[in-house]
């Protein structure tokens, strides 16, 4: 065995991976449920908590500022620790403040240690490798997530514990796991110095405004895809932590190959075959009646999420590399801008007409998919800036 690669960067990232996916899959997959049989949550509330929930995403720029005491790998390390306490805390309160309250302190350690880890991994991945390990590293937490709806089945199905018993058992495992990586890594120095300050640049337009529509489609099938699953076709928390499974499994095997593949093709034909495709998905949401057709509509939806690497090596080509870290927390918050209003209004319109919401997510897609057009162009402005 290799013991000092267990000690080196791309250990530290796929370790991160693996604690982050493991208590955040658990979280979410008990979500609707615990929050339906346990806290009467209609899709007001649960719109409300999940706009809660990306407030902290929203105010993920502010990670620059903490970068002037502290270094990016500290800011990960103590933002796991706070999504592990979060995770632990949330069954032992069933009702609305409560359910709120646990939810932003986990949401503050999920979205710092993301901001960070993008900008981490963007600096310590080659601009050649980055679309392949981004690949392997979501392939990982498939993996991580697929052990946490495999103990969240056994959990409701054979053993029959509690909500509150099910989140400690969650939250406890990632908080070991993050004293082993507070303990057993080294401090790892950044490739490039890296600018300690808020940056928004125009030549990152685009990328901002891909940011945008990503975070708003996130959304849609983060809370109002889920919710439909449990509210309309009845699945219980067993039910929701299979259909994880399948999820999973599949980006277990596909998340590398679709790295390769956008390595390969490029990032704008990616992205047009994801947009395209997401189109056909949330129009089908509005019109679904029949709960096995929804659930292949869902683990489709799923796998599109591994076409967002597209992004980041879009910028990692066309950022200047010391903007990173600071452009890291600016693209988090422009992809939570979206993130913060969605939820609780898109939850009234869902009270109204909920394939609606669907509709509307159709219409982000398609603008996503016109702008993702312009990718080509704005690489070959950077190639020429430099060449210049």
């Amino acid at each position: 065995m290799n013991f000092e690669w267990l000690r080196s960067r791309k250990a530290f990232l796929v370790t991160t991976r693996i604690l982050m996916a493991f208590t955040f899959a658990g979280w979410m997959a008990m979500l609707n449920n615990f929050a339906i049989e346990k806290a009467a949550f209609t899709g007001a509330e649960i719109g409300m908590l999940q706009s809660l929930r990306e407030i902290p995403g929203f105010m993920a720029f502010t990670a620059v500022f903490l970068l002037l005491v502290i270094s990016e790998q500290t800011l990960a390390l103590v933002s796991l620790c706070l999504l592990s306490i979060g995770v632990a805390l949330t069954g032992l309160f069933p009702f609305e403040i409560g359910l709120y309250a646990t939810t932003v302190l986990m949401s503050i350690g999920f979205h710092y240690f993301e901001t960070v880890n993008n900008s981490l991994s963007l600096q310590w991945l080659s601009k050649q490798e980055a679309p392949a390990v981004l690949g392997q590293l979501i392939s990982v937490g498939s993996l991580a997530s697929l052990i946490a709806y495999g103990a969240i089945w056994l959990f409701f199905s054979v053993v029959m514990i509690s909500f509150s018993s099910a989140y400690l058992i969650f939250g406890g495992i990632g908080f070991v796991l993050f004293l082993w990586l507070w303990l057993g890594f080294p401090k790892f120095d950044s490739p490039v110095q890296q600018n300690k300050k808020l940056i928004i640049r125009k030549r990152y337009w685009l990328y901002y405004l891909l940011t945008f529509f990503s975070g708003a489609r996130r959304q849609i099938f983060m809370v109002f895809a889920g919710f439909m699953m449990v509210e309309k076709f009845g699945y219980d928390a067993s039910d929701i932590a299979l259909l994880y499974i399948a999820n999973h499994l599949l980006n277990l095997y596909l998340a590398p190959k679709i790295g390769h593949w956008i390595g390969r093709i490029g990032e704008r034909k990616a992205l047009t075959f994801e947009y395209i495709g997401l189109i056909v998905v949330f129009v089908s949401y509005g019109l679904v009646q029949d709960a096995h057709v929804a659930a292949a509509l869902y683990i489709i939806d799923h796998i599109f999420f591994a076409m967002a690497i597209a992004i980041k090596t879009f910028f990692q080509k066309i950022a200047d590399p010391a903007d990173i870290a600071s452009s890291s927390g600016v693209s988090f918050t422009i992809n939570h801008i979206a993130a913060v209003v969605i939820p609780a209004s898109f939850g009234i319109i869902w009270l109204v007409n909920p394939s609606m919401v669907f509709y509307a997510g159709a219409l982000m897609a398609f603008v996503s998919l016109v702008l993702s057009q312009l990718v080509d162009s704005e690489l070959k402005s950077k190639t020429a800036l430099v060449n210049s």
